[in-house]
């Protein structure tokens, strides 16, 4: 009997949330949200919906998620090095059996409102069911230049775009059919794996060679350094005529920048100032002159300042100390 499996991507190190995520502690195992962290909310959000979690991740991070799976019947793969999504959630349709559904999510994403999440979830079970791949839309509330976009007629896909400008974005949410690519879908183990093949036969096939010489779940680095990096959307998505796309109404982000977290922490209530500033990780006594809209973010051997309109820019800063091989990434 086919299974309805969380198939759990956990292999970035969110670098645009540096000095807090870190190679040692991503930020998707921060427990910063009410004293949990992104892990373990995403296992409790897809515990409704799934019978099993197979999750896919660094090796470094397997003993980081292994306390949060102890709640769920669970597998990990464990990736030697990473080869970006399309990869990854082909290592999981491997171990699957072809009937069973994927419901593919991030570890690192913020989702509130569980029923309208379970209800877009089973939406694109019944698609999965039918041989189609889902992929879930996020309905925009403003000109968001940090996602990408679905472009929809009801539920059918009529382009992917890149992250916009601002004034695409505008012009998105003006005509009304645009949709925030969430980064999740769903569909049967052996519809991705039959698709993947059709446009990416190099790709497949060096997964499965690799998926073959794992042991006990652990890949290898010599098989998967052959592996083609490219994302599901390049690789499948974009190309495959089976897509169907769900709009969804549940309050998401993912995370992946300090202008987030910034949107998240004030929700909750977190102190700031008059001109917007706040502080991240010190009760030390603070005061910003002359500055607005900005974020000191503290850690034990790393302060960081940031201008929140720049909050892309981090990515830079944990480039440039990889690139020194600091002791800070």
């Amino acid at each position: 009997m086919s299974k309805i499996i969380n198939v759990i991507l956990s292999g970035g190190v969110g670098s645009r949330l540096w000095p807090l995520s870190r190679k040692s502690r991503p930020k998707q195992y921060l427990p910063i949200f009410e004293g949990k962290t992104l892990f373990e909310l995403t296992i409790d959000r897809n515990i409704e919906v799934s019978s099993k979690v197979i999750l896919v991740g660094s090796s470094s991070n397997k003993a980081l998620a292994e306390p949060f799976l102890k709640k769920v019947e669970h597998d990990i793969i464990a990736e030697a090095a990473p080869r970006n999504t399309a990869a990854a959630i082909a290592f999981a349709a491997f171990h699957a059996d072809p009937d069973d559904i994927l419901v593919v999510t991030p570890s690192d994403h913020l989702i509130e409102d569980q029923q309208a999440y379970a209800e877009a979830v089973n939406q694109g079970i019944v698609f999965a069911q039918e041989g189609f791949i889902a992929t879930f839309g996020i309905i925009p509330t403003r000109p968001e230049t940090g996602y990408g976009y679905i472009e929809h007629e009801h539920n059918n896909v009529l382009s992917f775009r890149e992250k916009p400008n601002e004034d695409t974005a505008k012009e998105f949410l003006k005509k009304g059919n645009f949709l925030w690519n969430s980064g999740i879908f769903c569909f049967k183990a052996g519809v991705y794996l039959e698709e993947l093949m059709r446009f990416e036969p190099k790709l497949y096939n060096a997964c499965e060679v690799a998926f073959e010489y794992a042991e006990n779940l652990v890949l290898d680095e010599g098989h998967s350094m052959r592996i083609p990096s490219k994302s599901i959307d390049y690789a499948v998505l974009e190309r495959s005529d089976l897509i169907k796309v769900v709009p969804a109404r549940f309050n998401w982000s993912d995370m992946g920048a300090f202008d987030s977290l910034y949107a998240y922490f004030k929700e909750k209530g977190h102190k700031e100032d008059e001109n917007g500033n706040i502080v991240v990780g010190t009760n030390t006594h603070t005061v910003f002159v002359g500055l607005s809209n900005c974020m000191m973010i503290s850690t034990e051997d790393a302060v960081l300042v940031l201008d929140r309109n720049r909050a892309q820019d981090v990515k830079q800063v944990y480039e440039a100390l990889e690139k020194d091989n600091s002791e800070l990434v």
